[in-house]
Parts: structure tokens; C-alpha cells; sequence
């Protein structure tokens, strides 16, 4: 519920605040007082679209401010939540606008984009303004009015239009897939068996490569080796290290001990260059090259990268490839099969929605003689007994919300033709007929803020007063606020607001004033005799508030 409203250099407002109550709340004024301005500030708060330029000449910026009570379980604490802004008793919302054009809104202090605050007057603010931009009389959304009015759920619809679609997009793929693959069958066959044939592992050719790397070099290696093993074996240094041994052990009973150290180091020489034959013999042996292994191992390199550059792809990845081509292949060869598996499942799921669809199909129709019957009772306090509202479904074109199609109708007076809204109504008619169908619209949005700008326009004396008394009994279940230039309207009111202009320093400034019992008395006599107001405007002001 909309509890105040607080405009700053707005437009032709410098300083306003409008505090609403429960009920009916009425604004009335003379033509281009203001009224309309306070309704497009208003929209400004809430992000509708409007006017491009708000700020009042001479300001810096113009500001809107607009407090809602936000009982608990409302709509639009979801809205706040899926914001990440915490939901408290009370929803300021606020929206500047700078000289510049700059917008910036924020909702309980926290800066928001506009999405947000649409998503917030959704469920907060109910408008009908001189212009319907609810989509009352465009018939392409009067079929989310009756899902509105049925409380219908589409999710499973909606899942089973998805499934159907998704099913649908695999069959196309898997054809289209089926039909390349045909067209390349001979280089699919061949490719692949080259690449089993050939069966690359990932990492071969860096192995191989080294290998091969290896051998050539130990070709270039083995004849030093050789060379050095001869001068260290028995035949070289070896054998001449013996011979001096043993000649000095011939005198070492004569040399006094001086040759015990030379004959143990010898000793351990001899140990040190047997160790070293050793080893000088295994790297020898190592070093044999097969010339048939490095032939057929040069053989296997070249045919690894010869494949690997003529499919465009890295010797590693030939493995990864040979997978894709097989698997390509196989889609060839189970392609009739799977086509008839996926044409099976398309065929299935458009069951499962064509089953959801007439589900909403029927649900639909049968809300829509509870939304004729309910429009009925409410055109006749409008003293529009004698019309006939019927809303039709008929078949329309396939999608996630079903494959109806849904038109309001209307018939004025019995035996006319029907037809649409805005082409059978007159204004008045259409305002009545506008405001029936709000209120039954609306019945199931609990919390709801109903504005209706000018809803009596086109209507007078009788039919003035019972516009304004549905009014006054939709009020006691909601807020109602009305701009009405009415008296019968304006009588009905619980609160009552005169807007009016008036110019200072120069500059034209509306204003808006609470009324006491007086000042309405005043006011709708205004409303009923002009700018002077006679004893018998009075009177009649009298009349109709008592």
C-alpha cells in the first residue's frame, strides 16, 4: 500500500508531499492543474517509462521518493530477495534524476537498476491511465490476463514445450550430422583404418625421436670407447701395471719398507682401472646398434608426423583424432537407428505437450465463462446490464504457453455484434468496461495499489455515481486512488486532494492540499457549477457527500 509520495523540482512541482490513506483516495483539480504530473512522478519512482525530462527548470536534479507498507507474505518481498536487498515493514523507493539526464534509483537505501524497480511496481501498482498500458485492449496479451485471472500455472507446459524443442534440436543435428558424414564416408573409412593401422600413442614420436637420437649418436661415439678400452684391458695399461707389480714385490725385502706404500696403491689402482673396464665394457655393449632396429624405427617416426601434418593435427593428438573420425564412423553406420530413436523421442515429448496444451486449453476455457459471468455482475452496478462481455479461445499458434489464442469481445446492447473492445465501445462504455475488468483482474493480487487516472471520462449523472461507488466497494478490500474530474467521484472519496497551480516569482508551481469537510464542500461545488460556486452548488456539494 502506498502510503506518501514525496516529489522535489519536478517538473512543475519545486516541494511536495502526498500522504495517502486506506480507501478511496481522490485528486481532483482543474485541466493542466498537475494532476497527471503527480501520476508521472509516480511512474518515475517505479521505472515505468515516461516523459524524458522531469526536472524542473532551474534545478539540479529532481528527486522522487514513495514509501510502501510491505505486509508480510507480499509479492514483492520475493522481488527484494532475488535482489539481495532485505525486506523490511516499510519499501522506500527512490529515483533521481540530474539536469543532464543522469537516473539513478535506489530501493531502502540500496542503489538498483531499473529492472528492479519494474519488477517492484509489478506487484505493487495497478494503473490505468488515459492510455490503457496494461494491455486491455491489445489482444495479444489478453491471454496472459485470463492465465492472471485463472491463477494458471505454465511451468509444466513450459518444460514440455522446452523438452519438445530440445528433442526437435537433436533430430536436426543428428540429420544434419548423418548427411555430412555420407558425403565423406570414403575419407572417413580410410582415414581411419590408416590411423589403426598405424595405432600413434600419445608421447610416441618425443620417445622415438630421442631414440633414434641415441643410436645415430653412438655410431659416431662407439670407435673411442673401443679405442679407450684397448689401452685399459688386459693388453694395455692393465698389463704393464702387473708387470711393475711384480718387480716391485722382487724387492721389497730389500728396499726396508720404503716400497709397501707404492705396492698398496698399485694394488688399489689395479681395483680402480678393473672397475673402469667394466664400466668402459657396458657403455661398449650399449652402444651396439642394430641398423635394421634404427631403420625401422626412423620408418615408424616419419609415418607418425607424415599423418599427424596431412590431418592438420599434432602427433600427440592423432589418438584424440583417430577417436573423432571412429566416432564419426559409427554415427554413420547406427545413423538409421539413431534417427529412429530420436524421431521416437521428438515424437514422444510433442505428445507430452500436446497433452499439457489442452490441458490449458480446457482450463482456459473454463475460466474464461468464470471471468464472463464475473464481468457481468460487475457491468451491471456500471448500468451496463444490458451488455455482453464474452471472452473467446480459439486455436492459435503453437508455443510454451499453450496454442490458444484469446480475445476479449464485447456486444454493447443485445442482438449487436461483437467485436473487440476498442473497436465496439464508446468512450464511456470502454471506461466502464476498462474498470470491470480491472477489478476483476485484480482480485486475486492481494496488496495491491489501483490507480485509475480519468476512469470516469466519457460518463455523467448516474452512471458517474455508480463508476464511483464500485470505486468506494473495490476500495474496502484495496488503496484505490482516482484522478476524476466527477463530482459524483470526488463525493465518494475517504480522502480528498485539490491540485491546483499557482505562480510565484514568476515561475508556475502546482500544488496539492488536503481537504477538510469544508474545503470538499467547496471543491465539488466547484466541480458542479465553474468558478463561481453558487449557494445551490453548495447544496448539491451537500448532497452528494451526505
Amino acid at each position: 500500500m502506498l502510503r506518501s509520495l514525496d516529489i522535489r523540482d519536478v517538473l512543475i512541482i519545486d516541494r511536495l508531499t502526498l500522504d495517502l490513506g486506506d480507501g478511496l483516495n481522490v485528486l481532483t483539480g482543474e485541466t493542466g492543474a498537475g494532476k497527471s504530473i503527480l501520476l508521472d512522478a509516480l511512474g518515475f519512482v517505479l521505472g515505468w517509462r515516461g516523459r524524458a525530462e522531469l526536472v524542473r527548470a532551474g534545478a539540479a536534479q529532481g528527486e522522487v521518493t514513495a514509501v510502501f507498507d510491505l505486509p508480510p507474505g507480499h509479492a514483492a518481498r520475493a522481488v527484494l530477495e532475488e535482489a539481495g536487498i532485505k525486506a523490511e515493514d516499510d519499501l522506500i523507493l527512490r529515483r533521481v534524476n540530474t539536469a543532464d539526464g543522469r537516473k539513478t534509483a535506489y530501493v531502502n537505501d540500496r542503489r538498483v537498476s531499473g529492472e528492479v524497480l519494474r519488477a517492484l511496481s509489478d506487484v505493487l501498482v495497478e494503473l490505468h491511465g488515459q492510455h490503457d498500458d496494461r494491455g486491455l485492449l491489445n489482444p495479444r496479451g489478453h491471454r496472459a490476463l485470463l492465465d492472471s485471472f485463472a491463477q494458471l500455472d505454465l511451468s509444466a507446459a513450459r518444460a514440455a514445450w522446452s523438452a519438445a524443442r530440445q528433442a526437435r534440436q537433436a533430430l536436426e543435428r543428428a540429420e544434419a550430422a548423418l548427411t555430412a558424414a555420407r558425403a565423406e564416408e570414403d575419407f572417413l573409412r580410410h582415414a581411419v583404418a590408416e590411423l589403426d593401422k598405424l595405432n600413434p600413442e600419445p608421447g610416441e614420436e618425443a620417445v622415438l625421436d630421442s631414440r633414434r637420437r641415441a643410436m645415430q649418436g653412438a655410431e659416431r661415439i662407439r670407435a673411442d670407447v673401443a679405442r679407450a678400452l684397448a689401452m685399459i684391458s688386459e693388453d694395455g695399461a692393465e698389463a704393464a701395471l702387473r708387470d711393475a707389480t711384480r718387480w716391485l714385490e722382487g724387492a721389497v725385502d730389500r728396499a726396508d719398507g720404503k716400497l709397501d706404500a707404492p705396492l698398496a696403491a698399485l694394488s688399489r689402482a689395479l681395483i680402480e682401472l678393473s672397475e673402469a673396464q667394466a664400466g668402459v665394457e657396458a657403455c661398449l655393449s650399449g652402444l651396439d646398434v642394430n641398423p635394421r632396429e634404427l631403420e625401422a624405427m626412423e620408418e615408424r617416426l616419419f609415418a607418425i608426423r607424415a599423418l599427424a601434418r596431412k590431418h592438420n593435427v599434432l602427433p600427440d593428438d592423432l589418438g584424440t583424432f583417430a577417436v573423432t573420425l571412429r566416432g564419426r564412423l559409427a554415427a554413420l553406420d547406427s545413423g538409421a537407428a539413431g534417427l529412429g530413436r530420436l524421431t521416437k523421442a521428438l515424437a514422444d515429448a510433442d505428445t507430452a505437450w500436446q497433452a499439457e496444451a489442452a490441458a490449458l486449453t480446457k482450463a482456459r476455457r473454463a475460466a474464461a465463462l468464470r471471468l464472463d459471468k464475473a464481468m457481468a455482475a460487475e457491468l451491471a452496478p456500471l448500468k451496463m446490464e444490458r451488455a455482453v462481455f464474452v471472452t473467446e479461445v480459439a486455436a492459435g499458434e503453437a508455443g510454451p504457453d499453450g496454442a490458444d489464442e484469446v480475445t476479449f469481445t464485447v456486444a454493447t446492447n443485445p442482438g449487436a455484434p461483437s467485436g473487440p473492445l476498442n473497436r465496439i465501445a464508446s468512450g464511456g462504455e470502454l471506461s466502464r468496461f476498462l474498470l470491470a475488468l480491472k477489478v476483476c483482474l485484480t482480485g486475486n493480487t492481494p496488496g495491491l495499489t489501483m490507480i485509475f487516472d480519468e476512469i470516469d471520462r466519457g460518463v455523467g449523472g448516474a452512471t458517474a455515481d455508480a463508476v464511483g461507488r464500485r470505486l468506494k466497494a473495490l476500495a474496502t478490500t484495496a488503496q484505490v486512488l482516482v484522478v476524476t474530474h466527477s463530482p459524483q467521484v470526488a463525493a465518494l472519496g475517504a480522502h480528498h486532494w485539490r491540485v491546483e497551480k499557482r505562480v510565484v516569482a514568476g515561475q508556475t508551481l502546482s500544488t496539492v492540499t488536503a481537504l477538510s469537510p469544508t474545503d470538499r464542500i467547496e471543491e465539488i461545488g466547484r466541480m458542479l457549477s465553474g468558478d463561481t460556486i453558487s449557494d445551490a452548488a453548495r447544496h448539491a456539494a451537500r448532497a452528494l457527500l451526505a
